[in-house]
C-alpha cells in the first residue's frame, strides 16, 4: 500500500510537471512593437495631411485660375463693341517738327481720363485696372479689376456681401489687376508684330489688325510680386 500511494504521488507529481512546461506566455506588446505601431499611424497621418494640403492648394488655385479667366473676358467683352481707333479721328501721320512724322491718336485722346471716355480699342493699350489704381492716368493705372460694362468689381466677403471700408467707398477685388496690350500685326501674318506708326503705299497707318491682349495678376497678402494667372489674346480684324 505505502508503494502504490508513492507512485500515485509521483504520477501526479510528473503530470503536473508536464502541465506547467506547456503553459502559454505571458498577454501584450513588447517596447518594439508598440514603435513600430505608432511609426506606422504617424506616417499614414503625416501622408492624409499633406493629402488634403494639396487638395486644398490645387482648389484654391482651380478658383484663382477661373477668376483670372473672367477677369480676362470681361475686357474682351468690354472692347468688342468698340472701333479700332478713334470715331472721329482716327491715327493718323503728323509732322513732329523736326523734319520728320509721329503718329497721332494712338492711346487715349485728350480728355479721356477715365474707362468711360474710351470710345476705341487703342485707348486701352498699356492701361492697368488694378484695386490700387488710382483715378487718371498720370501712372497708367486706373481703378479695377472692372467688368464688361467698365465698373469696378467689388472684393466679396464670405457672407456674400459687397467689402465697405472705413469710409464706407466700396473695395475692389484685392490683389486682383487686368493689364491691357494693344499692338499692331501684319495684314497677312498676325503673328507678326508691328510699330504703332507702320504703314505702306498700300495699307494706311490704321488699316492694320490689332493684337489685344490681356495679362491677369494676382498677389496675395503675404506675397512680395504678383503672380500671373491668365493670359488672353485675341487679334481684332
Amino acid at each position: 500500500m505505502l508503494v502504490s500511494c508513492v507512485r500515485r504521488t509521483s504520477g501526479t507529481t510528473r503530470g503536473v510537471g508536464r502541465a506547467r512546461g506547456h503553459a502559454p506566455g505571458r498577454g501584450g506588446f513588447t517596447l518594439i512593437e508598440s514603435a513600430m505601431a505608432t511609426i506606422i499611424i504617424g506616417v499614414g497621418v503625416v501622408a492624409m495631411i499633406e493629402a488634403q494640403q494639396a487638395f486644398i492648394m490645387s482648389n484654391a488655385w482651380s478658383n484663382h485660375a477661373a477668376s483670372g479667366a473672367l477677369l480676362a473676358e470681361e475686357i474682351r467683352e468690354l472692347t468688342r463693341r468698340l472701333p479700332k481707333h478713334d470715331p472721329v479721328y482716327g491715327v493718323w501721320m503728323d509732322d513732329d517738327g523736326l523734319g520728320g512724322e509721329s503718329l497721332v491718336g494712338w492711346g487715349p485722346e485728350d480728355g479721356e481720363l477715365s474707362v468711360e471716355d474710351f470710345d476705341d480699342i487703342d485707348d486701352f493699350d498699356g492701361v492697368i485696372f488694378a484695386d490700387i489704381g488710382t483715378v487718371g492716368l498720370d501712372d497708367g493705372d486706373l481703378p479695377g479689376p472692372i467688368d464688361a460694362f467698365g465698373n469696378v468689381i467689388p472684393e466679396i466677403a464670405i457672407d456674400g456681401e459687397v467689402v465697405f471700408d472705413e469710409e464706407d467707398a466700396m473695395v475692389p477685388m484685392v490683389g486682383w489687376s487686368q493689364q491691357v496690350i494693344v499692338t499692331k500685326v501684319g495684314s497677312f501674318d498676325t503673328g507678326t508684330v508691328l510699330a504703332d506708326d507702320a504703314r505702306t503705299a498700300q495699307i494706311g497707318v490704321g488699316e492694320y489688325p490689332l493684337r489685344v491682349e490681356v495679362v491677369v495678376t494676382y498677389q496675395g497678402q503675404w506675397a512680395t510680386a504678383p503672380e500671373e494667372v491668365t493670359r488672353v489674346a485675341w487679334i481684332v480684324p
